[in-house]
């Protein structure tokens, strides 16, 4: 085949991609039916759970509003819905998805984890995020293979998804418990703790608003970050949440929120 060939032929099917993902964008974001509507805001509004414990996904501004990726998905998909949005706000990833559990929420924004998973349908995920060791910079440690030893104390947010994750992973090491995610490095400044874990780019703030600490090189864990709503909504609203959050993705719309709130470090995550 000729050069030319070849650039023409690729040509043809970028554009037959292009094609394809803006066809399933358009269906995607179709109307959707009254029956899921109701299934997905029975009480006429949607009730969206807003975990503020992750930084990188929903924070406060100066006038005290949540704002962030999380907010504008929810009001765009209360949008979509055709009903009103009420941000129920919570302090702590473990308190955001006991909301959606209960039905007190009707959809939630979480780190996909099997734990999570009883009770709750999930999305693929809209947003991937590193999870990072901290330590002292007078620490010996050098790397995250030698994070997980007898007698080390490893500092995470209560209920957080790093708390399940290395609850399952870590052999030998102890975990301890801070309220929550913006408060692990603080509390393991407190409790002279081994190591902090958490989302690399808070852990990085608070290196550098405290000093005397460093990062590990690398990630210990890449946390997927979805929507989900309560299992007993049904399969269809969860393939209807699933297909906004696929819209979202391939439409510009995460990575622009993401740039709109100044996040760095989280990447938009790959069509599902």
């Amino acid at each position: 085949m000729s050069t030319s060939a070849r650039i023409d032929r690729r040509r043809l099917l970028a554009g037959l991609a292009a094609a394809v993902s803006l066809t399933a964008c358009k269906t995607m974001t179709s109307p959707i039916s009254p029956s899921i509507v109701s299934a997905l805001a029975p009480t006429g509004r949607l009730r969206a759970s807003i975990n503020l414990g992750n930084p990188i996904l929903a924070n406060k501004d100066a006038s005290g509003q949540p704002v962030g990726v999380s907010i504008d998905l929810a009001r765009a998909f209360a949008k979509q819905l055709g009903v009103e949005c009420d941000l129920m706000v919570f302090d702590t990833a473990g308190k955001s998805v006991d909301a959606v559990k209960a039905e007190q929420a009707d959809i939630g924004f979480f780190a996909i984890d099997p734990l999570r998973g009883e009770g709750i349908r999930f999305t693929a995920p809209y947003v991937l995020i590193e999870g990072a060791y901290l330590v002292k910079n007078a620490s010996p440690l050098k790397d995250n293979g030698e994070v997980d030893v007898a007698g080390r104390r490893i500092m995470v947010g209560k209920g957080s998804a790093y708390d399940l994750y290395l609850t399952r992973e870590l052999k030998a090491a102890t975990i301890e418990r801070a309220p929550s995610s913006p408060a692990v490095v603080d509390t393991f400044m407190a409790q002279n703790a081994d190591v902090a874990a958490g989302v690399k780019q808070q852990l990085e703030a608070d290196a550098r608003r405290l000093g005397g600490l460093r990062l590990l090189p690398g990630r210990f864990m890449v946390i997927q970050q979805a929507m989900g709503t309560p299992t007993s909504r049904g399969e269809a609203a969860q393939t209807a949440l699933a297909a906004f959050v696929e819209a979202q993705k391939a439409s510009g719309f995460v990575a622009d929120a993401l740039k709109r709130h100044g996040i760095e470090g989280a990447v938009v995550a790959p069509a599902a």
